[in-house]
């Protein structure tokens, strides 16, 4: 089975304090740590291990600049075949629609049987797989949260409302949105990622992918962001700081104060 992985390179959270600029229209950026996004990372583990039980290749994919290059050396520290780099100046300020483009576009290039993206990435849109499904007019499921193969179909489990689940057949190819939890991605440590330090990547522009120049880009955005805010404190709401141990320990006298606790 050869399966494409399309990830992204994000600003890590749990390494960074983040702050919005003095514009108030993007984070601060400078200095940041970045990292795969989480979603996408259960998507190549997944990935990974439908290739041991059925076969295949496993493909990852991002677009994006030089610096993006590290997500991917680090996927094939996880053990993916070939990992791709779509990097071009007329890709800048590509909306969702716009990264499905340019995704789509690629997929064309070779016969992918499943292709998998996170359920969402750091701006929470949760778009960019449902368009590419669209566009290559192949079927969709969302919220995956478990895969089975069986006579070259797919028997997907989804999280539905309600901590339910539900359960459908669908045919290759199609395109799966991975739920965080399907598994647990492997341990990557430096010295795997060394090993790969030298494997090449191929990097790809818009001409080497046919991707009409008028499809992508900021001109072609159809949606913009306009600005970022931290929603003000709700009424009696209140900011413990301190270590985790100390704001656990106030959390507990506050609600043993209010009744919670009895």
């Amino acid at each position: 089975m050869e399966i494409l992985v399309c990830v992204r390179r994000v600003p890590d959270t749990s390494e960074n304090e983040i702050e919005l600029n003095a514009a108030g229209n993007d984070i601060e950026r400078e200095e940041l740590v970045y990292s795969v996004n989480e979603a996408d990372n259960y998507a190549v583990e997944e990935a990974l291990q439908i290739r041991d039980r059925v076969g295949g290749n496993v493909t990852v994919v991002t677009v994006g600049g030089e610096d993006d290059e590290e997500v991917l050396r680090r996927e094939l520290a996880m053990g993916v075949n070939q990992a791709v780099l779509l990097s071009d100046e007329d890709f800048s300020g590509s909306d969702g629609r716009g990264i499905a483009t340019i995704l789509k576009d690629f997929a064309h290039k070779s016969r992918y049987d499943l292709i998998l993206t996170g359920v969402q990435a750091d701006d929470g849109a949760a778009q960019v797989g449902g368009m590419l499904a669209a566009m290559l007019d192949y079927p969709f499921a969302s919220l995956v949260n478990s895969i089975t193969v069986e006579d070259g179909r797919l028997k997907v489990s989804r999280e539905i409302e309600g901590g339910n689940r539900e359960i459908n057949e669908i045919d290759l190819p199609c395109v799966l949105s991975i739920q965080t939890g399907i598994n647990e991605p492997r341990y990557v440590g430096m010295r795997g990622i060394r090993q790969v330090a030298s494997v090449p990547i191929p990097t790809l522009g818009a001409s080497d992918l046919g991707v009409e120049k008028d499809s992508v880009g900021e001109a072609a955005a159809k949606v913009r962001r306009v600005g970022y805010f931290v929603p003000a404190l709700s009424k009696g709401a209140e900011m413990l700081h301190g270590s985790r141990e100390e704001n656990a320990h106030t959390v507990l006298e506050l609600v043993a104060a209010r009744g919670g606790l009895k």
